[in-house]
C-alpha cells in the first residue's frame, strides 16, 4: 500500500517540489534521501549502482547532531562521497515512522534504534548490502575523520581491517575548531540593507572544522589582488549554524542559520554577492584558488556581471588580456 500511494502521488504530481528529509522540524542536508523506509529494497536499489546504505540517527535539539550537519555534511569532499557511494537515510531516535528491517519486521524508528542498540545521537551506521553493520560512528566526528570513516565502507575494508584499527591511522587533529577572523569583516549589529549607489555586499558563510575555509583565510584573503578587489565591498561573515541576529539586504530580521537555510547554502565556504539594491547577483559555493577567488570580486564589483552573465567567459577574457599584456598568469597557485 505504501508503494502504491507513492506511485499515485507521482502520477498526479505536475511539478513536484524537492522533498527534503527531516527529523522533527529539522531539515537534513541535501545529501540525505527520503525513502519509504523499506530498507531491504533501499539496499537492493543502492547496490545496483555500487552504493550502500548509511543510516543516521539523530534527534531534534541535539547540539552534536547540529555540529555534524553544519560541518561534515557541508564539505564537498564528503557530500561527493555520499552521492557517489551511499544512500543516506535519516532516522529519529524517538520517531514513530515505520521502518522495515532486513529481518522483514516492521518497527517504529525508536524501536529500531533500541534493536540496533543506538544509545545516543548522532550515531551513523554504515551497512553492507545485506544489512550488516560494518562500521558504527558514535558521536560527532570532525570532517577529516568522518571522511576517513566513510572510506572504510567505500574501499570495502571490512574483513581485512577492523574499523577501530582503520580509524587509528587517521590523525586526531584537522581543520581549525574555531572560525578565522579578518579585520575587514563587518561588525555587529549586522544590518545588511543596501543603499542605491553604495557598496555591493559579499556574505561569507563558513563552518568550524572546515579545511577549505582555513585555506581561504591563509591563501585567498592574503593576496594583494584579492584585497584590492574586496575594497569595493562590505563583507559580512557568518557561521552556517550561527544564531547571530541580522537584517538581510531585503530588510528582513532573521538569524544567520535561518538565512543560510533560506538561501539554500549547502557548502562551506560559500560567498553570496549582492548588488547595491540588495539583489543577489552571483555566488560561490566552494573555495576557489586565489586567481578565481579574486576574479569573483572583480566580476561583481566592476559591474561586469551585468554585461557578461557567464563567469567562466569573464575569466577567459581576463586571462587573455593578461597574456596579451605579458602579465604572469597563475591559475592554481
Amino acid at each position: 500500500m505504501r508503494r502504491l500511494a507513492a506511485v499515485v502521488a507521482l502520477l498526479f504530481a505536475v511539478a513536484p517540489a524537492p522533498i527534503f528529509a527531516q527529523i522533527g522540524d529539522e531539515i537534513l542536508p541535501p545529501a540525505f534521501t527520503e525513502t519509504l523506509l523499506e530498507l531491504p529494497d533501499d539496499a537492493a536499489q543502492a547496490a545496483k549502482s555500487g552504493r550502500r546504505l548509511l543510516l543516521y540517527f539523530g534527534q531534534q535539539g541535539c547540539p552534536y547532531c547540529k555540529e555534524l550537519m553544519s560541518t561534515s555534511f557541508t564539505q564537498k569532499d564528503i557530500t561527493g562521497k555520499l552521492a557517489k557511494h551511499f544512500v543516506a537515510i535519516g532516522l529519529d531516535l524517538f520517531g514513530d515512522r515505520e521502518v522495515t528491517w532486513f529481518d522483514g519486521k516492521v518497527r517504529r524508528e525508536k524501536e529500531l534504534a533500541k534493536f540496533l542498540k543506538v544509545q545516543f545521537t548522532p550515531t551513523v551506521l554504515l551497512l553492507d548490502e545485506n544489512g550488516g553493520t560494518i562500521a558504527r560512528i558514535n558521536g560527532y566526528y570532525p570532517p577529516h575523520r568522518f571522511s576517513a570513516a566513510l572510506d572504510y565502507s567505500i574501499k570495502r575494508l571490512e574483513g581485512r581491517l577492523d574499523f577501530a584499527a582503520h580509524m587509528q591511522t587517521v590523525p586526531q587533529t584537522g581543520a581549525s575548531a574555531t572560525l578565522n577572523e579578518q579585520p575587514f569583516f563587518m561588525k555587529p549589529p549586522h544590518d545588511l540593507r543596501r543603499k542605491a549607489g553604495g557598496k555591493p555586499l559579499a556574505v561569507l558563510f563558513e563552518s568550524r572544522h572546515c579545511a577549505p575555509c582555513d585555506e581561504l583565510h591563509k591563501e585567498g584573503f592574503k593576496r594583494e589582488a584579492t584585497r584590492k578587489a574586496m575594497a569595493r565591498f562590505d563583507i559580512a561573515r557568518f557561521s552556517i549554524a550561527g544564531r547571530d541576529p541580522l537584517t538581510t539586504p531585503q530588510g528582513k530580521a532573521t538569524t544567520a542559520e535561518a538565512w543560510a537555510r533560506e538561501l539554500k547554502i549547502a557548502y562551506t565556504p560559500s560567498v553570496v554577492f549582492f548588488d547595491d539594491t540588495g539583489k543577489e547577483v552571483f555566488r560561490l559555493e566552494a573555495y576557489l584558488r586565489p586567481f578565481h577567488f579574486a576574479s569573483s570580486f572583480e566580476y561583481v564589483g566592476s559591474g561586469a556581471f551585468r554585461k557578461e552573465p557567464e563567469f567562466q567567459r569573464f575569466l577567459q577574457n581576463k586571462a587573455e588580456h593578461m597574456k596579451q599584456a605579458g602579465e604572469k598568469l597563475e591559475l592554481w597557485k
